[in-house]
C-alpha cells in the first residue's frame, strides 16, 4: 500500500517546529522530535542538487540527520528538473517526541 505524502512545495523552513538539534548516542548531534509526529509527514528539505556546484546542499536537516540500518524515515525526491534536484524527508512511521530521526544512508 502506497503511502499518501503531502508536501509543501513552496515553503521552505530549515527546521520545522515538528523537531529540533540535540546531542545524539549515535554521533554527534542529531534530528529529534520536538512532538509526536505521524507517519508520512513531509518534515521538509534535506539535500539540494545544483548543478553549476557540482554537489548537493545541505539543509539542517540534512546535516544532523544520523543513520540507521532502522530508519524511522526516508528521503523522497519531490523535485527534479533540469538536473536540479530536490529530496525531502519524509517518516516511515509514527515518531514518539524525544526519538531521533534516523534514516538509511544507503537507500
Amino acid at each position: 500500500r502506497k503511502m499518501k505524502v503531502k508536501y509543501n512545495r513552496f515553503y521552505y523552513n530549515p527546521l520545522p517546529d515538528e523537531v529540533c538539534i540535540k546531542e545524539s548516542p549515535i554521533d554527534g548531534h542529531g534530528i529529534f522530535a520536538a512532538q509526536d509526529i505521524k507517519k508520512g509527514v513531509d518534515l521538509g528539505s534535506t539535500h539540494i542538487k545544483v548543478p553549476m556546484i557540482l554537489t548537493y546542499i545541505r539543509t539542517p536537516l540534512g546535516g544532523f540527520i544520523n543513520h540507521s540500518d532502522e530508519p524511522n524515515c526516508f528521503l523522497d525526491c519531490t523535485q527534479d528538473w533540469d538536473d536540479y534536484l530536490v529530496f525531502n524527508i519524509i517518516t516511515k512511521r509514527s515518531i514518539a517526541k524525544g526519538e531521533e530521526l534516523l534514516l538509511d544512508y544507503e537507500t
